[in-house]
């Protein structure tokens, strides 16, 4: 394991107990066995560990939604994006609360952060235009991509702050709500 990998996977577990306050360049580099140069050497402090988890966290988010690559795209082309999206709010959690709001004040993500969360949230606008492929709501697909997002990101929040298991299956929950929402603009 490189030492870059290290050094995110102990960002990502402290992150988790801890927040962003437990994100100390001296915590990231005894929990990833390094040392602090090692730390600022692969990313010149906190900052960048923050920025390289963001980053990671949209790439993660933008390949799970990667479903389609054709223009027939279909329902279930976009729920399985949906379900791409919720299994990665699962299995990498840190990564995403995170890239959705979860960072410190001091935190600001980069001119490449913010270019990765664009083409995560692209990928989804994209993949409902080439669904819905009709004149009046290809206007509307960033607004509908949106839509879906919001769904999904709520049903999501929910669960992570909760912070007790639920007795429902959100997933399906969520995943059933993206459906009725598309189908009642696209019935299937």
């Amino acid at each position: 394991m490189s030492a870059q990998t290290k050094i995110l996977n102990a960002a990502s577990e402290l992150f988790l107990t801890g927040g962003v306050a437990a994100l100390s360049v001296r915590a990231i580099a005894k929990q990833a066995g390094l040392s602090t140069i090692g730390i600022y050497s692969h990313f010149q402090g906190k900052q960048g560990i923050l920025d390289a988890l963001y980053i990671e966290g949209f790439e993660l988010v933008s390949a799970a939604m990667s479903v389609a690559e054709d223009e027939n795209v279909t329902l279930e082309h976009v729920l399985a994006a949906a379900r791409g999206y919720l299994r990665v709010a699962k299995q990498h959690e840190a990564h995403y609360r995170l890239i959705f709001g979860e960072a410190d004040a001091g935190y600001e993500p980069s001119e490449r952060a913010r270019a990765a969360a664009e083409t995560a949230f692209g990928s989804l606008v994209s993949h409902l235009g080439l669904f819905l492929q009709t004149e009046k709501l290809q206007g509307d697909r960033w607004v509908l991509a949106m839509d879906v997002w919001a769904i999904l990101h709520g049903y999501v929040s929910i669960v992570h702050h909760t912070h007790t298991k639920p007795k429902w299956d959100w997933q399906t929950m969520a995943i059933n709500a993206v459906k009725h929402h598309l189908s009642a603009l696209k019935p299937v």
